[in-house]
């Protein structure tokens, strides 16, 4: 009789009850996947909680559940930086495989856990911190391993898309729309995370080390929210062609080129942008069409080109599913060390934690945020006066920047005149000169409202 896979799942929320539900589901399709019976033996909770499996132990001591001799894999969902980087450390060391959702935890402390990991000969999992039941990082991982990535670009937060989508399609502004989403459920009470682009940072972080083979550096991510995006702007956008989301960036620059394939002559600056901003994309893109609390990850690599993963990026059911397809993994690796006494070499067969090997990960520097390319869209205020549009078009072309369309609105309030540019690629050091010069024009009020914008060509 084939060994039996004991899991313990710390943390009875939404996910954590959701692994459940799936495992008591499809346990019989389980089984017949594995050839294993995977039952859960602990659960980690505050409280007992009548609606669980009497057969199951629940225990309000995480870590001792993570040291238990009565589990083979832990599943964290508990959340936070500090208790679950304690129990996951803990169980590494007491040789428990681990399975957790916690973009957050990884992104900031993953190359200590993952190092501890390796010298324990354990596997950490964590298909279900970035996109939910995308399997972006197996795509990642394994499925794009013979391809050089060049750049990813994801909407990898659902409710900074939920918001993005209702203030196109009706026209709502963000504060009324953001209070909705914390109605729904899709923002917390303290929606920071969400709206000011750090959970999409987060998993950014993650994809990107996969995607170039660099070590986990979320502290070198550009991050940028969505609390000063204006229905003005989305309907200006939307005139031009675009669509304002917030994307998250992973650019691998080589210092030759532009992002639009132009020579670069005004920057030699090589290494990987990691960033996090509301873009224009254009309205034809698949991209642009993601709505909702939807997530997307469009990846671009040689040879396969480009190729788009979407669907549900939270929620108990999704989540649950990329949960569940990690401790999958860990039990065909569980299976192969029970069925033979070397089990350093079958270890040697699971895909390593960043899809390279760990003494094989680049130094390749992350670029400053002055050193990154984008196209931009500029919404300047003037006064409507002769000369006034001439001397904007002067200050961008005299800073080497290319027009690549204006939209001149009618005079409002006190005469004066919304001025939309939109701008081919240029390095950001660049458009910062320009954007103080213009503002220091006479005919000019207030600041040049700035929103990147990228063409995913």
């Amino acid at each position: 009789m084939s060994k039996s896979i004991k899991l313990a799942i710390l943390g009875l929320g939404t996910v954590g009850t959701g692994v459940i539900n799936l495992i008591s589901d499809n346990l019989d399709e389980l089984k017949r996947r594995s050839g294993r019976d995977i039952i859960i033996t602990e659960v980690g909770t505050r409280r007992q909680r009548d609606d669980i499996d009497p057969d199951i132990t629940q225990n309000s001591d995480l870590m001792a559940i993570a040291a238990s001799d009565n589990v083979d894999i832990v599943i964290e969902v508990i959340g936070g930086t500090t208790l679950a980087k304690d129990i996951i450390l803990h169980a590494i060391k007491n040789g428990k495989h681990v399975v957790t959702a916690n973009k957050a935890l990884l992104a900031e402390h993953g190359n200590e856990i993952f190092a501890l990991a390796e010298a324990n000969n354990v596997h950490v999992a964590y298909e279900a911190a970035v996109a939910g039941g995308i399997p972006i990082i197996k795509v990642m991982r394994e499925a794009l391993a013979a391809n050089k990535v060049d750049w990813l670009a994801g909407i990898i937060n659902g409710t900074g898309n939920f918001i993005m989508t209702e203030m196109r399609d009706k026209g709502r502004p963000f504060a009324e729309v953001l209070a909705e989403a914390q109605e729904l459920g899709y923002a917390e009470a303290d929606p920071t995370f969400d709206v000011e682009g750090i959970d999409a940072a987060h998993k950014l972080a993650l994809l990107a080390s996969i995607a170039f083979g660099i070590p986990l550096q979320f502290d070198q991510v550009y991050c940028e929210g969505i609390t000063d995006i204006t229905l003005q702007d989305v309907n200006y956008a939307e005139e031009l062609g675009y669509r304002i989301k917030h994307v998250g960036f992973a650019v691998r620059r080589d210092g030759n080129a532009n992002s639009d394939g132009t020579d670069q002559t005004h920057s030699d600056s090589a290494g990987i942008e990691l960033r996090v901003h509301p873009t224009l994309i254009p309205q034809n893109t698949l991209l642009a069409n993601v709505n909702g609390v939807k997530n997307a990850v469009l990846v671009n690599s040689h040879p396969l080109g480009q190729t788009l993963y979407y669907g549900d990026g939270a929620g108990a059911g999704a989540t649950a599913s990329a949960v569940m397809a990690d401790v999958m993994d860990l039990v065909r690796v569980l299976g192969s060390e029970a069925d033979s006494s070397h089990s350093e070499t079958n270890h040697g067969h699971h895909v390593p934690h960043l899809g390279f090997i760990p003494d094989q990960l680049s130094d390749t520097p992350i670029l400053r945020a002055e050193q990154m390319i984008t196209g931009y869209y500029l919404r300047v205020h003037a006064y409507d006066n002769p000369g006034v549009l001439a001397d904007i078009t002067r200050i961008l072309s005299d800073a080497g920047i290319n027009i690549d369309a204006i939209l001149q609105k009618p005079a409002h309030k006190l005469g004066q005149v919304p001025v939309i540019i939109l701008t081919l690629p240029v390095v950001e050091s660049q458009m910062n000169l320009a954007i103080e010069k213009i503002e220091k024009l006479e005919a000019t009020t207030g600041k040049v409202i700035r929103i990147r914008l990228d063409e995913l060509a």
